[in-house]
């Protein structure tokens, strides 16, 4: 019924579940991790507990291969469960069970596993392992990467339907203040394409992701820092209205007026709507009275 991909970025420790099937709302069944401890995608002929308790074992310090083994030791069912962990040092390990609906199979590699069951041949496993492995990016453009991979070598024979992809890593509750670990947190319950709707939905939440990550400079008043950021995330989206009006008002604070109206103009330009907001906004103290401000809001 699904393929998966379960991950740990050496890089960042940043842990990540990716998740495709022809399945309604398949992103609260699978996927299954905690920053700093591992992940778990649980699947075929689900046993949801695996996901909870595959959690806490890897919390006791189990490695990826103990966690699966005392999985499938402990259920009634091992034959048509399908299940794959990456423990915190990045180890993984998976399960596929005698009586899951061909085609099925996993592939662990070095700090992932993939997996699938009900496909639509061998080569969805071995070309998300591929996209993957070749991919380029933050762990969540690589895991997403893996999904389209895995559709193009053909899927779940029956279709798609719902897909998620979630990624957490120690530490972000802090850099963002937003008091949780939980990067990207995605779901698509039913789509007729469930992986192009995934892939539109992450596009906005990395752009969201700029303001997050430059939110807690603003609210210490390291202005320039918070510019610096955004600033980086406008090479990266330069369509963005909400990251030029952002790095308009940080510009604006840090004392760089030229700037700050350069790509005020831009973020108006590009929606109009956030006039009112701009002209009332007390982040623009600092340029109120220039001429070009004033022109700008009123749309002159």
């Amino acid at each position: 019924m699904t393929y998966s991909i379960v991950a740990r970025d050496p890089g960042t420790g940043r842990f990540g579940v990716a998740v495709q099937s022809h399945y309604l709302g398949v992103g609260p069944v699978v996927p299954w991790l905690e920053a700093g401890v591992g992940a778990v995608a649980t699947q075929a002929s689900v046993n949801v507990s695996f996901g909870p308790i595959g959690l806490e074992l890897l919390r006791a310090g189990r490695s990826a291969d103990e966690v699966v083994a005392s999985l499938v030791a402990g259920d009634e069912r091992p034959a048509i469960r399908q299940l794959g962990v990456v423990d915190a040092t990045g180890r993984a390990a998976a399960h596929t069970g005698a009586e899951c609906i061909p085609a099925c199979g996993h592939l662990v590699g070095d700090g992932y596993t993939v997996q699938g069951n009900l496909l639509a041949g061998e080569a969805v496993v071995q070309e998300m392992a591929r996209a993957f492995e070749a991919g380029a990016g933050a762990l969540c453009q690589r895991l997403l990467a893996a999904l389209e991979a895995g559709q193009a070598a053909g899927g779940d024979k029956r279709g798609e339907q719902s897909a998620a992809l979630i990624v957490e890593r120690s530490g972000y509750a802090q850099e963002t203040r937003l008091g949780i670990d939980r990067v990207i947190d995605l779901r698509v319950d039913d789509h007729p394409h469930p992986i192009a709707e995934l892939r539109r939905l992450l596009d906005l939440r990395l752009r969201q992701e700029v303001a997050f990550r430059a939110m807690r400079f603003y609210l210490d008043r390291d202005f320039p820092r918070a510019v610096a950021i955004m600033a980086d995330g406008l090479r990266q989206f330069p369509d963005s209205p909400e990251i030029l009006y952002d790095l308009a008002c940080f510009e604006s604070l840090a004392g760089q007026p030229e700037a700050c109206l350069v790509h005020l103009a831009r973020a108006l330009d590009l929606a109009p709507g956030m006039r009112p907001m701009a002209a009332a906004d007390a982040d623009f103290d600092a340029v109120r009275s220039h001429a070009q401000f004033l022109a700008l809001v009123a749309g002159a």
